[in-house]
């Protein structure tokens, strides 16, 4: 009976142990990605891949080192391989939706933009994914570029809501309803815009939200708003294509 139990407890032992290296292989793996794209974020490619080596030795089919190694090729112009990489993450977990987050950026550097609006589509089912919002922003771009205006309303809508009033998904959604001439809806969300702008002293305005502010307090009538936003438009972007296109607006009695 002791040697009974004496065998139970060292299966147990050995199969406790097992699921422990395990868990601390990923848990490394983990860790040169994360390392690896901070490098990546400092243009240190070597070093990244350095990480994305060791952690490929760990797992070859690491979902999360495949997608970080893409953004490796793709800094560095070598787009087949970084296709490829892409493609392996998502083939190793189709359900690894950052994988999806960085091949749709890929192709929608390509203008491949129905397959960059495909990749953006399945991560943004992704309700558990931390930066929803970021992906519907992304969509909402494609759906731009594809000329799909409602679409990409619908899209700046919820990365909107998702990120509780980002700058750039309501400066997006404020451009596309006055580009649809729903100036009404474009003002409330630009206000919203410019109160989020006041509240952090980071934020600037750029030559397109200038435009877009413009446009929105001529259709308003707003002439004082237009007058000082056509003022900073002038004074800091005069060789902007904003700032060519305001004068082209203005000598059209636009």
């Amino acid at each position: 009976m002791l040697l009974a139990a004496l065998f139970v407890t060292g299966c147990v032992t050995t199969v406790d142990s097992r699921f422990s290296r395990e868990a601390d292989r990923q848990e490394a793996i983990e860790d040169y990605v994360q390392l690896a794209t901070a490098y990546i974020g400092q243009g240190n490619l070597e070093r990244a891949r350095h990480h994305l080596d060791r952690a490929l030795e760990l797992d070859a089919d690491s979902a999360s080192a495949r997608a970080a190694m893409g953004l490796v090729y793709n800094t560095e112009g070598e787009t087949e391989l970084a296709e490829s990489s892409f493609e392996r993450a998502i083939d190793a977990d189709p359900d690894y939706t950052r994988g999806r987050v960085y091949y749709g950026a890929f192709l929608f550097g390509q203008n491949r933009m129905e397959e960059a609006r495909d990749q953006f589509r399945a991560a943004s089912r992704d309700t558990d994914y931390k930066e929803r919002g970021s992906v519907f922003y992304n969509l909402g771009m494609t759906e731009e570029q594809l000329d799909q205006s409602e679409q990409a309303e619908a899209a700046y809508r919820r990365a909107v809501e998702l990120s509780r009033g980002d700058a750039r998904s309501l400066l997006a959604l404020s451009r596309v309803l006055a580009d649809q001439g729903d100036y009404s809806n474009a003002s409330r969300y630009y206000s919203r815009l410019t109160s989020v702008m006041q509240r952090n002293q980071r934020l600037r305005h750029s030559p397109e939200s200038l435009l877009t502010g413009i446009r929105i307090a001529h259709n308003m009538n707003d002439h004082d708003q237009a007058a000082s936003l056509a003022l900073q438009l002038k004074n800091n972007y005069p060789e902007s294509v904003e700032y060519q296109q305001y004068k082209v607006l203005i000598s059209n009695g636009q």
